[in-house]
């Protein structure tokens, strides 16, 4: 149990330019003009506790206890005490009263995290607390006293589903979902996740006394690409990872850990010739653009040393190139180096130094093809050049 006051804390603050987050922020500011009940519904590790302190800093109790209390990390038989509180020898252990968490949240915020945990017997002592403020202490003979509290209750559980199964009572739910609040997983987030790791980042390094990092074009695709299922409590223990390894300035892919490394492989498949990938199709499905014979060309010519990447860049520019070759291009290169820009670097001869600059012109060029999908690919040569210069593709693993 924690309780946090307006003159001791800021109001937490939710991150996140996506429309869902901004979704999440206007139910925010709805709910802390009220002192009606809010339920806040999300996946494990989505932050409904900091839209919970958030709700209660912003509103008219914010200079009151905030008081929370996870109902499933407590046994059935210690939950009701610790909400309601209990007399001396109304169990054994009890030797003194004790004041319970509804009545230490007096003129505050209750909030109740995980809520489908909560057994039918204590939904049952808590609606009836709902609906007529009174708390009934464990061990007491007497009538109870009633406390003023706002209560907020979240939950990973899909309520009414549970309320087909019997497992969760209607009425409770009814009761407590007067304002509804979900929050999104981070995976329909992908805008939000660099601003969040970058938060975290400063924020791990600032705790530990340690340098900030900076984080690759390559990495970054990584961690956007990853469908952290844990969510924005698994970012945030990754940023304060990486920033403990001190990885000398900069973060790149060899990093980042295996889960967010390896991703699964897509199926391949051919685009049409004449198609040219947009920068959305390109993020979605980055094997759709397989390597064209013009990319191919290019590349060899490169590698072999007959032209310069100097070159590549002032073809481009003078349009002698497309996009559509320049993709070909890069999407060789990674096959060939199962996604990774700095061996794509040693490859055409360019030096270390140049990697930013490299990763600019792709970027300006709309050509940054993503790294995870190539990432424990099977590299496929071309065979035939006079083959290929027609359209007929050999290829062999």
């Amino acid at each position: 149990m924690q309780a946090f006051a307006r003159s001791c804390f800021p109001p937490p603050v939710m991150l996140g330019n996506s429309a869902a987050m901004q979704a999440v922020s206007k139910g925010i500011a709805a709910a802390a003009r009220t002192s009606a009940k809010v339920l806040i519904l999300g996946e494990t590790g989505v932050g409904k506790d900091v839209v919970a302190r958030a709700i209660h800093a912003t509103s008219a109790r914010g200079g009151q206890p905030f008081v929370a209390i996870n109902c499933s990390g407590i046994p059935e038989t210690l939950l009701e005490s610790e909400l309601f509180g209990h007399t001396r020898g109304s169990f054994t252990g009890a030797v003194r009263d004790k004041l319970g968490l509804v009545q230490q949240a007096h003129r505050g915020t209750l909030f109740l995290d995980e809520l489908g945990e909560m057994s039918l017997r204590m939904q049952a002592s808590l609606l009836r607390f709902l609906e007529t403020g009174e708390v009934q202490r464990v061990g007491a003979e007497s009538g109870g006293t009633r406390s003023d509290v706002r209560v907020i209750a979240a939950t990973n559980r899909d309520l009414r589903q549970q309320i087909a199964d019997g497992a969760f009572r209607e009425d409770l739910f009814y009761r407590l979902n007067v304002i509804r609040i979900d929050v999104p997983p981070l995976r329909d987030r992908g805008e939000d996740i660099m601003l969040l790791f970058n938060h975290f980042l400063a924020e791990a390094a600032l705790t530990h006394g340690l340098g900030l990092p900076t984080v690759t074009p390559d990495a970054a695709q990584l961690l956007v690409a990853h469908p952290w299922p844990g969510n924005v409590r698994e970012l945030r223990n990754v940023t304060e990872r990486l920033v403990l390894h001190d990885h000398a300035g900069e973060i790149t892919p060899d990093h980042l850990p295996a889960e967010i490394v390896d991703v699964p492989m897509q199926r391949p498949h051919r685009a049409e010739p004449t198609s040219c990938p947009t920068a959305a199709g390109i993020a979605s499905d980055p094997l759709a653009t397989m390597s064209s014979p013009r990319g191919d060309e290019l590349w060899e010519r490169l590698v072999a040393g007959h032209d310069s990447w100097a070159l590549v860049q002032e073809a481009y520019k003078r349009r002698e190139l497309s996009r559509n070759d320049l993709l070909g291009l890069v999407d060789r290169g990674l096959r060939e180096t199962r996604g990774s820009y700095r061996e794509m670097l040693r490859l055409l001869r360019l030096d270390a130094t140049d990697y930013k600059r490299f990763h600019s012109f792709l970027y300006q060029a709309k050509c940054n093809l993503p790294v995870g999908p190539y990432r424990g690919a099977k590299v496929r040569r071309f065979t035939n050049v006079a083959a290929r210069r027609t359209g007929d593709v050999a290829m062999s693993a």
